[in-house]
């Protein structure tokens, strides 16, 4: 199986959320030809939209070694700014071009080719078994896909000992970085209610932005945490203010402003909560009137602790690359915050520099050397 076939044949399937396009069904055909037993399962809830996810396992016994990944991309945006077209999977000049050859179609044919060597090499011989866990709604809220499928898989008796996710964590180089954790993500509101009045006559009204200021300011000033073994310091971030006022001469009664918090495993998602109302009441200090309206996440912050799965996947990318592997906890949110909950987890894929940008690339000396460190991994694990 070449991996720069298979990826230009996943980029031409157009699978923006959470259109499946075709991506799950080549990747059916080429598992269950090479003697996977492979379930496409789709999964909705109310005020959503059905998504696609593809389970493929072949073997019985363990340990069991899973590689997951999502097919679905975000949109291409304005295509007339693409040099080469985003669905039409062109190589040029060692170059592979189209939306989702980094993020994270790439990963997935180069995962799926590494399988495929070993199995050719080794058929009935291989020890344990080989799943792929693929799912088609990553990109966007992440409700019908991962969490959902690994719970179908569950009550199937599935069990899995490792899982290898397919993002682009190296940040420079195929070999330089691996995911062994991600920040949590916890999304908030501050709201400020003050009273409405003529701007003419401050002293009949309460002005809920001076409130505002205060408050933004005092969260911002001082730190959450320094960090720990593995994370760099918590962050707040705000990222809007919403006061809906479209006049001058008034007074509004209420202003808003929403907030980010990335923070590292010094604290929960319930703790950091209580700290920054803590906080926001000392510098209210009972004169400004504050409320919060914090928002449901399923972004907690994690941590596959450094072991003997992590020295193995950073002695296979040694031996291929000859580089000593990072070990990081950076970036955003990823499926790994639901896969957690089932197995260790790693993050190794491509090099995320073009990663939802135009003209999204990889070379295709990337794919192959990717695909040369999942073959080293799975005859690791596999021994």
């Amino acid at each position: 199986m070449d991996p720069v076939t298979l990826a230009c044949d996943l980029v031409r399937c157009p699978s923006v959320t959470p259109r499946e396009a075709g991506a799950l069904a080549l990747i059916e055909t080429v598992l269950k030809g090479a003697g996977f037993e492979v379930h496409r399962v789709t999964f909705a809830q109310p005020g959503t939209l059905p998504v696609e996810n593809l389970y493929g396992r072949i073997g019985s016994t363990g340990p069991h070694l899973v590689f997951a990944g999502h097919t679905d991309v975000v949109p291409p945006g304005e295509e007339a700014k693409w040099t080469h077209p985003p669905f039409a999977g062109e190589v040029m000049d060692g170059t592979l071009y189209g939306r989702g050859a980094v993020d994270m179609k790439g990963a997935i044919a180069c995962a799926i080719a590494a399988a495929l060597e070993h199995l050719a090499a080794h058929g009935r011989k291989s020890r344990g078994s080989i799943s792929f866990l693929v799912t088609g709604d990553e990109e966007s809220i992440a409700v019908n896909g991962t969490v959902k499928l690994l719970a179908w898989a569950r009550e199937r008796g599935q069990r899995f000992d490792h899982c290898i996710l397919g993002e682009p964590s190296n940040a420079d180089t195929v070999g330089d970085t691996i995911k062994i954790g991600r920040r949590g993500s916890l999304n908030g509101v501050l709201v400020i209610t003050g009273k409405q009045g003529h701007v003419a006559y401050p002293e009949r009204a309460d002005n809920p932005v001076r409130g505002l200021v205060t408050l933004m300011s005092a969260l911002q000033a001082a730190a959450l945490d320094h960090g720990s073994a593995h994370f760099g310091p918590s962050n707040l971030e705000f990222t809007s203010i919403d006061i809906g006022n479209a006049v001058v001469n008034l007074i509004p009664g209420e202003a808003r402003a929403r907030f980010n918090i990335r923070y590292n495993d010094r604290h929960s998602a319930t703790a950091l909560k209580t700290l920054i109302e803590r906080r926001a009441q000392a510098a209210a200090a009972d004169r400004v009137h504050c409320s919060f309206d914090w928002q449901p996440s399923n972004a907690d912050v994690f941590l596959t602790k450094p072991g003997p799965f992590t020295e193995l996947a950073a002695a296979a990318i040694a031996e291929v690359t000859g580089r000593n592997p990072k070990l990081s906890t950076t970036g955003g949110t990823s499926d790994a915050r639901f896969i957690k909950d089932y197995c260790p987890v790693l993050e190794f894929g491509l090099v995320g520099q073009t990663a939802h940008h135009v003209d999204e690339c990889t070379p295709v000396k990337d794919l192959a050397t990717l695909t040369a460190i999942y073959r080293r991994i799975i005859e690791r694990y596999c021994a």
